[in-house]
């Protein structure tokens, strides 16, 4: 048997061969070429399948550092302490007596609030006030809720924050939509803002500055 043996790269275990044709083991001599070329691929194979694993956290790190809304400001303001809750009530001397005289809790003075469309009474709590309501003026909103509730209710919450015109810019950008186009001053002398109750579940949310 004559066998010619060509130059290969070291390392490569690959080599080009000319062997007779006759030779009976001549089947196997090319099954071994092609066993070296199979073991070959597979390392690359390996190779490229353990750069890809070693690789990927990576990306995925970069590809997910970014913020995916880049145009959307992070918020710039907090929400406070639950400032009051108001009560609507057809008879504000009959509700200031029961909260004063039968509850014993400190109540303020009656105050108009003629911008407003109402009088007011806070009742001091301890950790929260009521805000009594009545209409003042033929175009008070507490008289349209008088209307469909004889006996009064619970009228709106109002909630501080620490930086309304922030959280009103914000609140707008997310579709909350608000009951009047600027902060209006509110009974405690501070800015005041009201939410419009279908965008908040049905109540009717009053955001303060604190």
């Amino acid at each position: 048997m004559c066998v010619t043996r060509r130059y290969a790269p070291p390392g490569n275990n690959i080599c080009c061969a000319t062997k007779d044709p006759d030779s009976s083991d001549s089947l196997s001599y090319v099954a071994r070429i092609f066993e070296n070329m199979a073991a070959s691929v597979l390392k690359v194979a390996r190779l490229s399948n353990c750069v890809r694993h070693t690789c990927s956290p990576t990306l995925r790190t970069l590809s997910t550092s970014t913020p995916l809304c880049q145009g959307i400001p992070g918020s710039v303001w907090k929400l406070g302490r639950l400032n009051h809750i108001a009560i609507a009530v057809p008879d504000i001397e009959k509700a200031t007596a029961l909260y004063r005289d039968v509850l014993r809790a400190q109540v303020s003075d009656k105050v108009p609030l003629p911008e407003h469309g109402v009088y007011t009474v806070f009742v001091e709590l301890g950790n929260t006030k009521l805000e009594l309501l009545h209409p003042h003026g033929e175009k008070s909103p507490i008289a349209g809720f008088l209307q469909k509730n004889k006996s009064g209710g619970m009228h709106h919450i109002c909630i501080e924050v620490d930086d309304i015109n922030a959280a009103i810019v914000d609140l707008k950008a997310r579709n909350i939509r608000t009951l009047s186009a600027e902060p209006r001053i509110g009974a405690h002398g501070k800015p005041v803002m009201f939410l419009h109750p279908k965008d908040c579940d049905g109540v009717l949310v009053e955001l303060e500055q604190a």
